[in-house]
């Protein structure tokens, strides 16, 4: 009786371990969902490339191209700072340089993209701002150069300085151009016989060129001391 036993034991034990199931393992990737992986990698990249445009759209613009030596920077130096004046007479009376003449703006005008190491600012009629990062020689045609690619760059007119222009006139067969010099040395306006583009700049120097006639001698004094030039 007890061989029987552990016979139908052994046998019993043995169908106990064939009936077992072996463990199911899941396939490898199968719990991860790919659709929102790929949408949320989509809407990643979307936001990234609106960041980038954002940014692209708001950076400053650049100012136009250096013009006769002279270039456009973002910001006004304070390494080399001095002024200069210049006025223009026409008909016997004083004709103001542009306002703002030499500093670029955006579109709207609202925001300046660049300076020209020289320019006018509109609070100080007549006044020529020279401001670089390094001593340097600069002329009354360098400003001119830049005044007339500033002009043209805002859809204004021509600013010239040659042997038949200054500035926007156009000299006629009846007229010419008569040139002073001040230096501020005491002596007053000279008479200067040579090219006006070629006058050097030099601080608290007055330039006034006159298309005549009239001839206007001695040509208006500039005023250093008024109140807006208070400083310079």
């Amino acid at each position: 009786m007890a061989n029987k036993a552990r016979a139908k034991a052994a046998a019993g034990s043995g169908k106990g371990k064939s009936a077992r199931r072996p463990p199911v393992r899941g396939r490898s990737g199968s719990g991860v969902p790919l659709l929102p992986v790929v949408v949320g990698s989509i809407l990643g990249l979307l936001v990234i490339a609106m960041i980038v445009a954002i940014v692209y759209n708001n950076r400053p613009q650049p100012g136009p191209s250096t013009v006769s030596g002279i270039p456009c920077d973002h910001l006004e130096h304070s390494q080399v700072h001095y002024h200069a004046a210049l006025q223009i007479v026409y008909n016997g009376n004083v004709v103001n340089l542009p306002d703002n003449a030499g500093i670029q703006t955006d579109s709207t005008g609202a925001s300046v993209t660049c300076y020209y190491w020289l320019h006018v600012h509109a609070a100080n009629k007549n006044v020529i701002h020279i401001e670089s990062p390094a001593t340097a020689t600069f002329t009354v045609g360098q400003f001119f150069d830049v005044m007339n690619a500033w002009s043209l760059a805002n859809g204004k007119p021509a600013q010239m300085l040659d042997a038949t222009h200054v500035s926007t006139f156009t000299i006629g067969p009846d007229q010419k151009i008569v040139t002073y010099v001040d230096l501020g040395d005491g002596k007053g306006a000279q008479l200067y016989d040579g090219d006006p583009r070629k006058i050097q700049l030099k601080s608290h120097e007055v330039v006034t060129i006159e298309i005549t006639p009239p001839t206007v001698t001695p040509p208006p004094a500039f005023d250093w001391h008024s109140s807006a030039n208070s400083g310079l």
